[in-house]
């Protein structure tokens, strides 16, 4: 394994590890080194656990010497090789957001829910099973909660809309970002002329915009000069997409709505017309993401909507399910 590929060093001890998840450049892990001691902040899946490790050895972090393990939120892409990873990491602990913490110690409800999505097979392949944590290892960290490694200190907020368990960090020492996905999804190979696109993450089950709205406020009132998304990595120019943020989840909202109104007001309970409102929030989907890049510099007939594939689907899922609590 070439882990030194893997990583990149950004400055002041933060590295991001691509996780390889579903492909490269798409699933980040940042770990956070300082005075020999480590914090990392996500796991990506139980299959990245032994990539983790080898990145550990490659930055001459002893594995005792890992402090935190912290989760953003429980999301098997972000949290599902937490249980694996403090097996080795036998000094760590990990922080967690209340509302999610009971899933580390029994994530039997995550897994039953991910096979019921998957089947057995793909969510094997796709995730591994989970690792529970003992309950006298993790620490719940909400609203203003806080933890210290080597004298660096990691600030929570609690960040709600695209689920009801997420915490962003704020790195004391350098005033940086880590967000999970409640700063949305920015891919590199989107990046023009140096500029980052960025879009939100409304997959399922609890997306709510207008909570969303309120986090990015949040966010944008610390004037971060730089965050870290778990897809993928370091963005900067941070006003400009914190605003770009705030206007595509409204979209969103509003492509939501009117599919719902086309479908006659009520979302459906038949399976045949529940996907034809899905396939009209798709349709709606790709053509803005195809929009937004051409705004964004693309020409038109090389957008690359392939790679948004997969992101397109689980977003207009959230959506009927932000409808659905409604």
């Amino acid at each position: 394994m070439d882990v030194r590929s893997m990583l990149r060093h950004w400055e002041d001890g933060i590295f991001a590890l691509d996780s390889g998840y579903v492909r490269p450049s798409f699933d980040a892990i940042h770990v956070i080194v300082e005075g020999g001691r480590a914090a990392i902040i996500d796991t990506a899946t139980r299959h990245a656990a032994p990539r983790v490790l080898a990145a550990l050895d490659e930055l001459g972090v002893d594995r005792d010497r890992v402090d935190w393990v912290v989760l953003t939120h429980v999301h098997l892409d972000h949290a599902g090789g937490a249980g694996a990873l403090l097996e080795a990491l036998l000094a760590a602990r990990l922080a967690v957001h209340p509302k999610g913490a009971r899933h580390m110690v029994d994530p039997s409800r995550l897994w039953s829910g991910t096979l019921a999505v998957y089947g057995r097979e793909a969510a094997e392949s796709m995730y591994g099973e989970v690792v529970p944590v003992a309950a006298d290892r993790l620490v719940e960290v909400g609203e203003g909660a806080a933890i210290s490694f080597a004298g660096r200190e990691l600030q929570f907020l609690d960040t709600p809309g695209h689920a009801r368990h997420h915490v962003v960090i704020r790195d004391d020492a350098t005033g940086h970002l880590f967000t999970g996905d409640t700063f949305g999804i920015s891919y590199r190979e989107l990046d023009i002329d140096g500029r980052a696109f960025i879009f939100p993450s409304s997959t399922p089950v609890q997306f709510d915009p207008d909570a969303l709205v309120r986090s990015l406020d949040r966010m944008l009132a610390l004037q971060p000069e730089a965050v870290y998304l778990t897809h993928y990595s370091q963005v900067r120019d941070v006003p400009r997409l914190g605003a770009q943020l705030k206007r595509l989840t409204a979209t969103y909202a509003g492509i939501a709505r009117n599919a719902l109104a086309a479908a006659g007001g009520q979302v459906p309970s038949d399976t045949q017309a529940l996907s034809a409102l899905q396939s009209d929030i798709e349709a709606a989907m790709t053509r803005l993401m195809h929009d937004e890049l051409v705004a964004h510099g693309m020409p038109p007939g090389s957008v690359p909507l392939d790679l948004l594939d997969l992101d397109i689907r689980l977003n207009s899922a959230g959506l009927i399910d932000w409808l659905r609590a409604r």
